[in-house]
């Protein structure tokens, strides 16, 4: 499935998923031509059902929509920004209560059809396995990277050891959730009442982590390593750190008060729709490794799940990234190889949302350079400015670069005293002025026409 059309080629993109297809259309809409590989058509992973491209495979979330919190900013300094992603995102939302989520299918269609509709991009379908020895190229593969680029990756690179384990939550039919167990709200009365909670009472929730403990697991293969991120672990990972972690994480029942006791369960799990229809709900935060039979038999001991049909199942994907840190410069470039430059969840950053915004950020620097413009970062006080200072290792305090998502301890503090209740506030709109004052200099540059002389030889239509 490529484009009719054909130009003179700028810029190679390996990966059509969230930070490649941003990073494509920021640069075709200014004129800079680009070639996609993706192999997902004829080679697609267990994660991956669908043939469209920027495909949201664990969940139809892309969280927080509210800028005092971190990721609610992000999202909001991309539309500033003018992020395609983010646009397709809106036209596409679907009731989430305080979060923006969205139809995925919808959502991958029509960046589907941005993609194969621009006369600036190529899309090529086809598994990329060695990295090119020339010209600037983009491996934006993101979490889902082939073994044999992540080799070449490996081989380039030096790393031993690029990969974790992400997981999947399962799905469940709406029509087979009892709903007479079952009670909607969303925590804190936020929003409408866009969730389902199933409620446990503390024998309920007890009998739970048993069977969750006493479940089969998927086990990795002997050359594999478990290395989980902590923002997205197992259910059966957190149930064996304590028998109150799941309580105090994806189970919490604070802020939800059940209409028929008018006090909050002993723990709850929230189903969150997956489409408009609310034909399909998303069991948030049970990311698991329990073999498909096992989260049958334990997930309908929940209340409300006991007749529940399962459309997808949980499962654990491979997450591959780099230590960006220690490999790239500003620009995102391999310092051992400059042709080659990284974007998305491969350089370390964890989720929808900023694997896009960090093929945002990598657009806004390409662009500068072709306006002969040095390296101009967003601002630090900016969400994607931090996000893009993780990336760099500007903010690490370990020796090891983990992934991770975006959040408010990555920007510098605030210059003024606050309560604790406006801090977040006050950090937001801090965050959206810095960006609007970045790109109010910014955009008239960027959105120069390009010359040839500023795309450094390089073919530009």
């Amino acid at each position: 499935m490529a484009s009719p059309y054909f130009c003179p080629v700028s810029v190679t993109i390996i990966g059509a998923g969230l930070a490649g297809s941003e990073l494509a259309l920021q640069l075709a809409k200014r004129g800079v031509s680009v070639r996609i590989f993706e192999k997902k058509a004829y080679a697609p992973t267990p994660a991956q059902v669908s043939t469209d491209y920027a495909e949201l495979v664990c969940s139809n979330s892309f969280r927080a929509a509210s800028p005092d919190n971190a990721v609610g900013a992000i999202k909001e300094e991309m539309r500033i920004l003018g992020s395609e992603i983010m646009e397709v995102a809106d036209a596409c939302a679907v009731p989430a209560g305080g979060a923006l989520a969205v139809n995925r299918e919808r959502f991958a269609a029509e960046v589907t059809r941005r993609l194969l509709s621009h006369p600036l991009i190529e899309i090529i379908e086809a598994e990329v396995d060695e990295l090119p020895a020339a010209g600037e190229t983009v491996i934006a593969t993101g979490p889902l990277t082939g073994e044999g680029l992540s080799g070449a990756i490996a081989r380039a690179t030096g790393a031993e050891k690029m990969y974790f384990y992400d997981a999947i939550a399962p799905i469940v039919a709406a029509d087979s959730i009892d709903q007479s167990l079952v009670f909607e709200a969303s925590r804190w009365g936020k929003g409408s009442a866009d969730y389902l909670n199933c409620p446990l009472d503390e024998p309920a929730y007890r009998a739970f982590l048993e069977a969750v403990a006493a479940a089969e697991k998927v086990t990795p293969r002997d050359f594999e390593e478990e290395r989980f991120f902590e923002g997205c672990l197992p259910i059966e990972v957190m149930a064996a750190r304590g028998p109150e972690t799941l309580r105090f994480g994806c189970m919490k029942p604070v802020g939800l008060d059940d209409p028929r006791t008018g006090r909050w369960a002993h723990a709850v799990v929230q189903l969150r729709a997956e489409n408009r229809e609310k034909t399909a709900y998303n069991m948030v935060g049970f990311q698991t490794r329990m073999k498909w039979g096992a989260q049958k038999e334990v997930f309908r001991q929940i209340p409300g799940l006991a007749e529940a049909e399962f459309l997808r199942f949980g499962s654990i994907h491979r997450n591959t990234y780099i230590d960006s840190p220690s490999l790239l410069d500003e620009g995102l470039r391999l310092r051992s190889a400059p042709h080659l430059r990284f974007a998305g969840q491969i350089t370390g950053v964890e989720g929808y949302v900023e694997s896009t915004a960090c093929g945002l950020n990598l657009a806004l620097i390409m662009l500068g350079e072709r306006a002969g413009l040095v390296p101009s970062l967003l601002p630090p006080e900016t969400a994607l400015g931090a996000l893009h200072r993780h990336v760099l290792g500007s903010e690490r305090t370990d020796e090891r670069h983990v992934p991770s998502n975006v959040h408010w301890g990555m920007v510098p503090r605030l210059q003024v005293r606050a309560k604790k209740s406006e801090r977040k506030r006050l950090m937001g709109e801090r965050a959206l002025a810095a960006c609007r004052a970045w790109w109010s200099v910014r955009r008239p540059l960027l959105d120069a026409p390009p010359s040839l002389e500023n795309d450094r030889g390089r073919a530009t239509v």
